[in-house]
């Protein structure tokens, strides 16, 4: 039977290099996995998607507004201007398309100068319009978007119900007023590009055919 030479041993432990010590879990520093470009993408756009909707969203009661003044109730109406504008943008960035009323679109594309030039807009639109019989505020549109007027007479005529003369808000051209006649049949209306100083001049005469 061989025995082991307990010097030989010795000898053997003694040629080999130090092994560094290990601190202890309690003074490791943490570390802590980092997320995969992968993950971060699908998490980053339904959390902006619902940041987004919450920006949007009024508070109570305003469905019931009778002029986009009383509909402004939501943050994007509320919040410093550059933070809607910046993450309005972000939004945009991981998503096609953005619901967001027709001067923040304006406004991300430099045609109009600040939110309160487009308000101003809306206000004087709906001064016109207040003053007006017949003439309602239809604060239901689509998501995001500020809400529309309709001339209520125009509902109805010797040619039966029609679709009522229509006062809108857009982007699209700059004097960001768009009427659309009243409507009977099929097919879709065409808007007739407005602005809000031309509106008030033809208004009794747009009255009159509607």
């Amino acid at each position: 039977m061989a025995v082991l030479d307990p010097d030989l041993n010795a000898e053997s432990q003694a040629k080999r290099p130090p092994q560094a010590k290990l601190p202890s879990p309690a003074t490791r520093p943490a570390e802590l996995p980092r997320p995969r470009q992968r993950d971060r993408g699908l998490r980053v756009e339904p959390m902006l998607g619902l940041e987004w909707a919450d920006a949007i969203e009024a508070a109570g009661g305003a469905e019931l507004a009778s002029s986009p003044a009383q509909s402004r109730r939501a943050w994007v109406h509320r919040a410093d201007e550059r933070q809607v504008l910046s993450l309005y943008r972000a939004v945009r960035e991981v998503g096609a398309r953005v619901p967001a009323p027709w001067w923040l679109r304006a406004l991300d594309r430099g045609r109009l100068p600040s939110r309160a030039a487009g308000f101003a807009v809306e206000d004087e639109v709906s001064q016109l319009l207040l003053s007006r019989p017949g003439w309602i505020y239809v604060p239901w549109a689509d998501e995001g978007e500020v809400g529309y007027w309709e001339f209520v007479p125009s509902e109805s005529g010797v040619y039966g119900p029609a679709e009522p003369t229509t006062v809108q808000f857009t982007d699209e051209h700059p004097g960001w007023v768009d009427l659309l006649p009243a409507h009977r049949g099929p097919g879709l209306r065409q808007p007739i590009a407005f602005t809000p100083a031309e509106l008030r001049e033809q208004i009794e005469d747009l009255e009159n055919i509607a």
